[in-house]
Parts: structure tokens; C-alpha cells; sequence
């Protein structure tokens, strides 16, 4: 991690981490239901289509993504859905490579295609939604936050990894060279949102008012879908 994001989000203790184990349900860590957070969506991953003057991605698909590069389109999950006549995420199932099924039988020509990563957000994705989060908060950009990377991500099971910072300094979180991942949640101090990323799916859930999960469900840039609260 460069010295400008170690300043901009130092160590927090990681007891400030507990209150996480008191909100996960059975299913681990997709199935926050949050007292006083009565709402959630999923905020979905990149996936970028190759035309036919594209160079090679930029990506290796294993964590956090860039934009694969020119030439490259992102592709809305319904969109995709729609052309293979498949339900955007299928019923039981949350955002994850066992989605599209008819993929094979669809006409999508080998490669044309890239999905997102595991367990991490793509750089276009976690900067709307950053911007979507400092806009819908009540201190904006100097919203307090806490970022908490699973030791799956964080490759370390001895101590946990979290950090303190601003909100609108988050979008920084990114260039983590330590933990090729975004956090794995990501909150507002005062507990009024949080954004669960769990390590093997294709999307972040967030947590939040009414209000606020309406808005994101209807925002141009982000492709966000409600889901059951349980599968």
C-alpha cells in the first residue's frame, strides 16, 4: 500500500470488526439482514464484451479488475440476460459463475466475454458506488468509515486487517498492493450502511434505508437488483 493511502486509511483496533460476526446468518456473510437497515441490493460486477478490434485484456480475472481496455464494452448483466433468454441471476442463486446458464448454447463466441472477478468489485464499479455511497450519506465525503478485508483476501489468518478513513477517500482502497481485493465490507461508522463482498461471488450486497437501496436500484450508471434475503 503506497504511503499516501497508508496516511489517507491507517489501522483501526480489530475489535471495531466484532459487531460484523453479530449480523452474519447462516449463509455467512451474504445474509445480513441489519437491524435498522431494513433494505438491501446487490451491486453487480463488470462484465465487458469484446468487439472485434479489441486488444488482449488488461485483466487475469483472479481479483480486482480494470477496465479490460480499448475496444472493450461493458456489458449489463440484463442485457446479457435478455440475449440468452436466462434470468439475470437465477432463482436460489446469488451473483456467481454459475449464472447464464445457456452461455454454451447462446452463440457467444469463445472470448468474447469477461466476467468478474471473485470476490472484488472492478475499478469502474467500486468508484460508482463510491460516488452513489458519499452522495446518499449524511456527512458526504467526511463520512467515517471502516474498511475489513477477510483473511481469505487478506492471505494472513494470524490478525486481522482493518482500517479507518473518509469516505471520500475510499475510492483509494482500490490501489491496495497488499490485498488485491476490495474490502470485503466497507461501512459507515454510525452503521447506517454497509457493503458485504463475499470472496467467491460476483457482486457486493449493500445494506442500507429504504430510501437509500431504492435510489441505488434506480441509478443509471450502477446495475444493482434486489434478491431474497435468503436463498
Amino acid at each position: 500500500m503506497s504511503d499516501d493511502v497508508l496516511a489517507l486509511w491507517p489501522l483501526a483496533p480489530v475489535s471495531e470488526a466484532d459487531w460484523l460476526a453479530e449480523l452474519a446468518q447462516d449463509d455467512g456473510l451474504t445474509g445480513y439482514e441489519v437491524p435498522g437497515r431494513p433494505d438491501a441490493a446487490w451491486v453487480l460486477g463488470g462484465i465487458y464484451e469484446r468487439g472485434t478490434s479489441a486488444s488482449d485484456s488488461v485483466n487475469n480475472s483472479q481479483s480486482r479488475d480494470e477496465h479490460p481496455g480499448p475496444g472493450w464494452e461493458r456489458l449489463r448483466w440484463a442485457q446479457l440476460a435478455d440475449r440468452l433468454g436466462d434470468p439475470v441471476v437465477p432463482q436460489g442463486l446469488y451473483p456467481c459463475f454459475r449464472c447464464f446458464p445457456s452461455m454454451k448454447a447462446g452463440g457467444i463466441r469463445p472470448g468474447s466475454i469477461e466476467w468478474p472477478a471473485e470476490g472484488s468489485l472492478d475499478r469502474p464499479t467500486w468508484d460508482q458506488l463510491i460516488r452513489f455511497l458519499t452522495e446518499r450519506s449524511l456527512q458526504g465525503a467526511d463520512t467515517a468509515c471502516l474498511a475489513y478485508y477477510n483473511p481469505l483476501v487478506a492471505q494472513d489468518f494470524e490478525k486481522g486487517h482493518v482500517r479507518c478513513g473518509r469516505l471520500g477517500d475510499a475510492a483509494s482502497l482500490f490501489d491496495n498492493p497488499d490485498i488485491l481485493y476490495t474490502p470485503s465490507n466497507l461501512w459507515a461508522t454510525d452503521r447506517s450502511w454497509i457493503v458485504c463482498t463475499d470472496y467467491d461471488l460476483w457482486g457486493s450486497k449493500v445494506c442500507g434505508p429504504r430510501p437509500m437501496i431504492g435510489a441505488l436500484l434506480e441509478d443509471t450508471e450502477i446495475e444493482a437488483i434486489r434478491l431474497p434475503w435468503t436463498s
